[in-house]
């Protein structure tokens, strides 16, 4: 049950839980990855492999993992499985985590990519 602490409403330990669980599968760089590429579009397990750079059994676990959590989905065309995010939310989530990170490692670099310059 949610309680109401200092007028923001506090969340439920299922609810933390639940979200603990879809963490801990991002927490894969394999799966993070998988969520990143999926976010930018679908695709089928063959060429998703190949976008992620990862053998066609292992991206098919993960795809069988993330689609338990519900945060993937799929869809056949013909002999094809088509995997999808369909949640706005989570693809939100994964670009702004992912982008914010990157952002953050390419302000690091940047003063050791000039010095590296001015060296050279």
């Amino acid at each position: 049950m949610a309680a109401d602490v200092g007028g923001v409403e506090d969340l439920s330990a299922e609810v933390l839980a639940d979200a603990a669980a879809a963490f801990g599968l991002l927490a894969s760089s394999a799966r993070l990855h998988i969520m990143w590429s999926l976010a930018q579009g679908e695709c089928d397990v063959t060429h998703l492999a190949d976008r992620v750079g990862g053998a066609l059994p292992a991206v098919s676990q993960h795809l069988s993992k993330l689609k338990l959590a519900s945060l993937v989905r799929s869809r056949r065309e013909g002999r094809r499985q088509i995997y999808y995010v369909d949640d706005p939310d989570i693809v939100t989530v994964v670009r702004l985590m992912v982008g914010q990170l990157s952002a953050r490692a390419e302000q690091v670099a940047a003063p050791v990519r000039r010095l590296r310059e001015t060296s050279a």
